[in-house]
């Protein structure tokens, strides 16, 4: 309904016959609109169509409130604030109301003396859904009156009796009310806090000072977790751990294009006066340097390698290779392997290594890096192909190769070494001197890291010979 249409007083929403639905109806019933059209439900988040979204329906259509299980970078944060999509674009409220009631049915002292004075006559408002989510990150100084709420001091002052629910400033899960509220890092709740949500989730009653007070409050409460501290530190207590309905497992990428999709989707673009053009291989390495690290026994898997690595790391050899185009005057922005080296500051602040020796850390990473380069070269070639290129090299030809050395010279080294040409091609990268100067170092450092050539750096520069 339009702005014009809509009802502005209990009275007239009532004549329209509008039915007030519970948060996890109102839920239930857009997700199902959306399975039937076939629009998406989660947009943006990869790699979750056949494994945590289907959990997340199934709660969903079950009405249970949800636990998000997952290391950091698995977009727990994302697919709660996702939610609010399943709320209806707008819904009415009782205006003048500290907390969003139903008009038919308010449960604050407040909203019902609004009807009982007014009736039919009582204004509307109207809260769009944006504004029905709520979120607290759990840290240890959070208190009941944050959450739930406290007497207010100048109501008290004002004349009002400390029972008098009328005193009572609501904290931020009755203020959200008809909505959906988040708890990020429960475990973090200090216990006794966790012990008020108790009642919010299940009695649905809640003591302020002692004073107890009966409030059905129809709130959607998701939470989310690391692991570790949810199933091993003891840190949530039971009976809360008992009331959360569905426990949803998150991951990181299986499948490197998702890596490589949310990569694309996330990082900082590059100025739009540059022309970019990133090769399928290079996008692939840095998916790689991730999926190994998770492997890795080197870094600690505790605290995980989130995507937001891989995004650094392709932000960082983006930018590098931005750094190139301009100190060369190029227009054209391609990443090469000589890029790579660029990524290690980035990487060092997204990961917890297991060493503590000084300086290790550095070698950690490019040992990933050639682990990566070497994985995404033998999926591209194999070594047979190349075989004219290799003898080229035994027979006294060497490449100097830089990541500051222009394009050009790069792609003119390239026409003059037998056999290079069709291999640059078979990569896409005979478009222009600045992917063929990607696809040069590339196959010069796979067939290094295949013991095929030699490799030596020289002035700030790399050497590869036979």
């Amino acid at each position: 309904m339009t702005t014009l249409e809509r009802p502005r007083t209990v009275g007239e929403l009532r004549a329209s016959g509008y039915r007030v639905l519970p948060v996890r109806e109102e839920m239930r019933k857009n997700l199902i609109a959306k399975i039937r059209t076939g629009e998406p439900l989660f947009p943006g988040i990869y790699g979750y169509d056949d494994t945590v979204i289907p959990h997340i329906v199934n709660a969903i259509l079950a009405g249970q409130d949800i636990i998000f299980l997952g290391e950091r970078g698995q977009a727990k944060s994302r697919i709660i604030r996702s939610l609010v999509s399943l709320l209806d674009d707008e819904i009415p409220i009782l205006a003048g109301c500290e907390i969003p009631e139903d008009p038919f049915n308010p449960i604050t002292q407040a909203g019902r003396d609004i009807i009982a004075q007014k009736g039919d006559d009582a204004e509307l408002e109207w809260l769009p859904r944006d504004k029905r989510y709520g979120e607290k990150l759990a840290t240890p100084d959070i208190t009941i009156a944050d959450l739930i709420g406290e007497v207010d001091p100048i109501k008290v002052a004002e004349g009002r009796y400390l029972s008098d629910e009328l005193t009572i400033h609501y904290g931020l899960i009755p203020r959200t009310n008809r909505g959906i509220f988040c708890i990020n890092e429960l475990p973090d709740l200090a216990e006794r806090i966790q012990v008020g949500l108790l009642n919010i989730m299940e009695e649905r009653d809640v003591q302020i000072r002692g004073y107890r007070i009966r409030l059905p409050l129809d709130v959607y409460i998701v939470a989310s977790a690391n692991p570790e501290d949810y199933t091993n530190r003891g840190r949530i207590i039971t009976p809360l751990k008992d009331r959360y309905g569905a426990q949803v497992r998150t991951h990181y990428p299986t499948r490197i294009e998702h890596e490589i999709d949310i990569m694309e989707a996330e990082h900082h673009p590059v100025p739009a006066d540059f022309d970019v053009a990133v090769p399928q291989y290079m996008k692939e390495i840095i998916a790689e340097i991730s999926r190994l690290a998770r492997r890795s026994p080197d870094i600690n898997q505790r605290s995980g390698v989130s995507v937001r690595a891989s995004i650094a790391n392709y932000e960082s050899m983006l930018a590098n290779a931005l750094r190139r185009a301009i100190v060369t005057g190029e227009d054209r922005v391609v990443p090469r392997v000589s890029d790579l080296p660029y990524v290690v500051p980035a990487l060092s602040g997204k990961v917890e290594f297991e060493t503590v020796e000084d300086g290790r850390e550095d070698q950690i990473i490019e040992k990933l890096i050639q682990g990566a380069v070497v994985a995404v070269f033998n999926r591209s070639f194999n070594l047979g192909e190349l075989e004219p290129v290799i003898n080229r090299f035994r027979a006294g030809v060497a490449v100097e190769v830089g990541d500051m050395v222009p394009s050009r010279e790069h792609a003119a080294i390239a026409r003059q070494i037998e056999g290079l040409m069709p291999a640059i091609e078979k990569l896409g990268g005979t478009r222009s001197d600045a992917e063929t100067a990607a696809a040069l170092e590339f196959i010069l450092e796979g067939l290094h890291l295949n013991k095929r050539l030699n490799k030596d750096r020289v002035a700030g520069k790399t050497q590869y010979r036979g």
